[in-house]
Order: C-alpha cells, then structure tokens, then sequence
C-alpha cells in the first residue's frame, strides 16, 4: 500500500515462518483425514464432537463437517443428556459460531448452524422452563446480530439473520423499532442498500396489514430519500428505492413533483449520471399516464 513502509524481514525470520505454516498445514490435513474417518465410521461420540470443533475453528467454511456435526449431536450427545445439558450445549454452540463469525462474518455455514442451534432448543421440564429458553436466546440473538452489523452495516447475511430472528421472536418488537433501526444505518451511510432494502419489506408489511397509512408514510420516505440523493446524487441505493417508492406511476401528482424536484437536482448536478436515470424513469411514467389520460393538462 501507498505510505505503508514495507518491513524487511531477515532469512531467519522468514524460514521460521515458513516453518510454523508447514506445521499449521501438517497438523490441519491430519485431523481433516481424522475427522472424515470418524465421520465415514458415523462416530458419534463426544471425542467426534471435539475433533469437529476443532477443525472447524480452523476452516469454519467445511460445510460437509457443520453437517457432521450436527449428526454428532442428534445421534449421539443429545439422546444422552436431559433438556437442560441440551440447552447448555446448544448455548456452547452460539458462542462458538459468534467467536468465528467475527473473523468470518460472511461464512454462510456459521450463520446457518446458528439458525440450527436455535431451532433444536429442547422442550423444558416446564413450560415456564422452555418459553424462558426460547424468549432469552431470541433476545440474545438479535443482540448479536445487531454487533455483527455495527461491525459491518451492510453485511447482507447478517441482515438476512436479521430478518430470520425478527420473524421468530415472539412476542416481536414493534415495526416501529425496525424502522428507527433502518433510518439509523440509513442516516450513517445513505450507501447502505440491506437497509433501504429492509426498510421496504417492514413498510410493504405495514402498508399490507394496515397498520400504517401508506400515502402520509410515503410523504416521510420521499424527504429521507431527497436528503440522501442531495447529500449523494450518484449514490446506486438511494435512487433504486426512490424507484420502489414511485411504484407505477399510480400518483400522478406524485410523478409531477419528483420529475421537478429532481429535475432541480440535475440542475446543480449535470454531471451525475445517477440523477440523470432518476428523473428519466417518473417522466417515462409520466408520459405512460398521459397516453392513457391520466395526467391531463
């Protein structure tokens, strides 16, 4: 990188390096055959569970040993224990996955064996012994996901997870509290398009069961997103959901005042190739509703 001064190292340091990789590597490919035996054998004991760990630690992205794991889990540790060692090591699990994720927050598999987790929380002694289980690992899981996010705001498999827990959580937080969260991350980086995108499925969802008026709510989107084309007019994310929000051309009064809004925007911003798009796709349909006679004079 530019800047950086580049760090001469000498033979020595550089041939033990190279002998700590060569080790690292023997070990790995040594408890990857390990592992792939025991799995052909379908070991299913807790020594099996801790050889999974262990790789996996090591390659989080082995889908094929998340898999066996679970298998390990299901055939053999969770038939021996009661529902609370079950719990206990599903909770071991969620930790583990965390720990990986911050290294790995991408990784699919990670996200995908916490969903498991969360799926397998045993049936309690009690019922007040369950729904305690299930209502704090909810909790904790958007917790969690809401770290991964601050960490990375436009990680979309964090706000796919994020959407999973949200729709599992019961009861669930208020819509409201999903779009403060959205206008949040909106407001911090107007680039963020998981959080337009998110915002647009709780707005379809409210509008659908009406539980929020869809035209005064609309009036609120249409300033957010003025203030984030002025701020950024070549911003990608800020003009597709302007397109979402102009949905058909079914308000022609609509269609009018964004054509000349943006056109204003054009004005001081020639160049932006992005306003350019914007303000050709309301008067596209603006011209399909005046072939029909929508607009009138």
């Amino acid at each position: 990188m530019h800047g950086v001064k580049r760090v001469q190292y000498s033979k020595e340091v550089l041939e033990a390096r190279k002998q700590r990789d060569q080790a690292r590597l023997k070990d790995y490919l040594a408890l990857y055959e390990q592992v792939f035996q025991k799995r052909k054998n379908k070991d299913f004991s807790q020594d099996a569970f801790d050889s999974t760990t262990n790789i996996l630690r090591m390659n989080p992205e082995l889908y094929t040993i998340w898999n066996y794991r679970r298998n390990v889990m299901t055939n053999g540790i969770f038939p021996a224990s009661d529902p609370s060692k079950v719990n206990d090591i599903l909770s071991d699990d969620l930790s583990l996955t965390f720990a990986l994720l911050k290294e790995h927050p991408k990784v699919y598999w990670i996200w995908s064996h916490r969903m498991w987790c969360l799926e397998h929380v045993p049936d309690g002694p009690t019922d007040d012994q369950l729904k305690g289980w299930k209502t704090t690992n909810w909790k904790k899981e958007l917790f969690v996901v809401e770290k991964m996010l601050d960490a990375d705001a436009r990680n979309f498999m964090a706000w796919n997870y994020r959407r999973y827990i949200l729709g599992n959580m019961d009861p669930p937080p208020p819509p409201s509290a999903e779009l403060t969260y959205t206008t949040k991350k909106i407001e911090a980086n107007f680039s963020n398009f998981s959080a337009w995108h998110q915002r647009s499925r709780v707005l379809m969802s409210l509008w659908k069961e009406g539980k929020l008026d869809e035209k005064t709510s609309k009036q609120t989107e249409f300033e957010l997103v003025q203030n984030a084309m002025y701020t950024d007019p070549d911003d990608q994310s800020v003009w597709i959901y302007h397109a979402w929000l102009i949905d058909a051309g079914e308000d022609t009064a609509l269609l009018r005042r964004e054509i000349t809004s943006i056109q204003e925007l054009l004005d001081e911003q020639p160049d932006s190739k992005c306003t350019v798009y914007g303000v050709a796709c309301p008067i596209q349909e603006a011209h399909f509703g005046e072939a029909f006679g929508q607009l009138g004079p």
